[in-house]
């Protein structure tokens, strides 16, 4: 059986199982990091794909397949504030100039950034804070006085998406092994006290130039194609499309758990960047 991407034997289950039933107590994640220890179940750069366990052994239980152990706590907390971080966030009383050509990029790397990187995007983004998916980068953009005018996050792309399956051209296989050479940019905010004309293309720019070097230098290899998804009944995509991205097509308003077509997610465009003109070829070859 395959789950987030990998096949499951029945030796593969039975191994699951011995290690649920034989280590009393045993934590959930404690049991992902196990699962893949045996099984070789690993990043690209060789760290464990705990995360993609975690919800493969998930859809396993709700499978039937096997029985979990409790889970630690009932309901994961996803974000909690902090009343200084909070303060931080909210529009300063003098709005920053500017300038386009001043702007720097600056990379999420410890944990006080990390926490005021949520708290901005739990306040002023639509979608609220949600933990990104697998290998990901987050980014404060700043004006040349150090305050921050934007910020982004890329993690893991989506699994299966049709217009972008059709453009790349690769087979079932070949989107297996190579899918996390495409990055997913998941969240864009600029805040929104900010009034700059082509301040979004130009940040979009910037990223686009810059990306896979600090890819590589956290993940040990280098993406070629990035992707975003454009909630049509909220915004146009005008910014990807005055920063060159493709326009692909739209979703179907599945969601990834919609196993029985109900369609109940938003409709949203499909939109690519090529990182390497031969981004095709890297992500059809073996």
């Amino acid at each position: 059986m395959k789950y987030c991407g990998r096949s499951f034997t029945a030796a593969d289950l039975e191994l699951i199982r011995a290690l649920i039933a034989t280590v009393p107590g045993i934590s959930r994640f404690r049991l992902s990091r196990e699962v893949c220890e045996q099984l070789n179940w690993c990043r690209p750069d060789g760290k464990l794909k705990d995360m993609s366990c975690r919800v493969a052994l998930l859809r396993m239980q709700a499978d039937g397949l096997i029985a979990l152990p409790p889970p630690r706590n009932a309901k994961p907390v996803t974000y909690r504030a902090r009343p200084e971080i909070e303060q931080a966030v909210l529009e300063p009383p003098l709005i920053p100039p500017i300038d386009l050509d001043r702007l720097t990029v600056e990379v999420v790397v410890n944990r006080p950034n990390s926490l005021l990187w949520n708290a901005f995007i739990q306040r002023h983004h639509y979608l609220g804070h949600r933990p990104l998916p697998g290998a990901q980068l987050r980014y404060f953009v700043r004006a040349a006085g150090g305050d921050v005018v934007a910020l982004l996050g890329f993690g893991a792309s989506a699994w299966k998406i049709r217009p972008r399956d059709e453009c790349i051209g690769w087979t079932t296989e070949q989107r297996r092994r190579n899918l996390h050479l495409i990055v997913n940019n998941a969240r864009f905010l600029i805040l929104p006290w900010i009034r700059c004309r082509n301040l979004a293309s130009r940040i979009l720019a910037l990223i686009g130039r810059r990306l896979t070097e600090d890819w590589q230098a956290r993940y040990a290899y280098r993406p070629v194609l990035l992707e975003t998804f454009v909630e049509k009944r909220r915004f146009t995509g005008t910014c990807y499309k005055a920063a060159n991205w493709q326009y692909l097509g739209e979703t179907q308003g599945r969601g990834k758990l919609d196993t029985f077509h109900r369609h109940s997610a938003p409709v949203k465009s499909v939109w690519i960047y090529p990182l390497v003109r031969d981004f095709r070829r890297l992500l059809c070859e073996a």
